[in-house]
């Protein structure tokens, strides 16, 4: 194992143990505080906050960080399919920490946000990012559809103001609806014509037939996965 890749398992580990620590013990410990309705809550609802906790956490650290890249990670940007990863791979490899805890909890916590389509999901989203930690290809694709995550912690905070009672109509609630719309028409649906656009560009080329048998599927589900890494979107 080469020293980048002994580095990234170890970010992934760090960034596993990390997300434990912030659903156990953070997340209660700093809700209990800033709000007091979070102790009267059912064991069931803790355990959904404070895995939306990590979630909203998880998505503004790796959307910044992917905002970073697409601005200033000219290697990337310059050869999107073989581009140097090594940011990429670290953002991935924070992400990857985080779907590997988040699936355990999912597993121990079944009754309380346990999600068939949430496992497979997350199964198929370590799939593809294999071909991008173990690889180094397709970094500037993975990095952008991770900029979808940036939509998902105004998801969370609706489902904090519903169970802290908030009514729908709300000034809070309707603020941040508003800005829902927003971010996720921005990051999830403008955006995609310049993501196709880029793989329209690199279709074909010398660098394109480099990528193995299984980097278009892994491409395939970064596109189609990864861009609905949501928990529970209520209608």
């Amino acid at each position: 194992m080469d020293p980048f890749s002994l580095l990234i398992l170890t970010i992934s580990v760090i960034s596993f143990f990390s997300f434990q620590w912030l659903f156990h013990w953070l997340s209660p410990w700093v809700s209990s505080r800033i709000s007091s309705s979070f102790l009267s809550l059912s064991d069931k609802q803790k355990v959904e906050w404070n895995s939306r906790t990590v979630s909203t956490f998880h998505a503004l650290l790796v959307g910044i960080f992917c905002l970073y890249i697409l601005f200033f990670d000219d290697p990337v940007n310059e050869d999107p399919v073989w581009g140097d990863p090594t940011l990429v791979k670290t953002n991935v490899a924070i992400t990857t920490g985080y779907l590997i805890s988040d699936l355990l909890l999912i597993f121990y916590y079944w009754k309380a946000i346990g999600d068939k389509f949430f496992v497979v999901h997350h199964l198929a989203a370590l799939y593809a990012y294999y071909y991008v930690l173990g690889l180094g290809m397709l970094p500037y694709f993975a990095n952008f559809r991770l900029l979808a995550e940036f939509s998902t912690p105004c998801v969370n905070q609706r489902w904090f103001f519903e169970v802290l009672g908030y009514p729908k109509s709300s000034r809070p609630n309707m603020a941040n609806g508003v800005v829902m719309a927003a971010v996720f028409f921005f990051v999830r649906i403008a955006v995609m014509p310049v993501y196709y656009i880029r793989m329209y560009m690199v279709y074909g080329t010398e660098a394109f037939y480099l990528v193995p048998w299984g980097g278009p599927r892994g491409l395939d589900r970064l596109q189609h996965l990864l861009g609905h890494h949501e928990r529970y979107v209520d209608a």
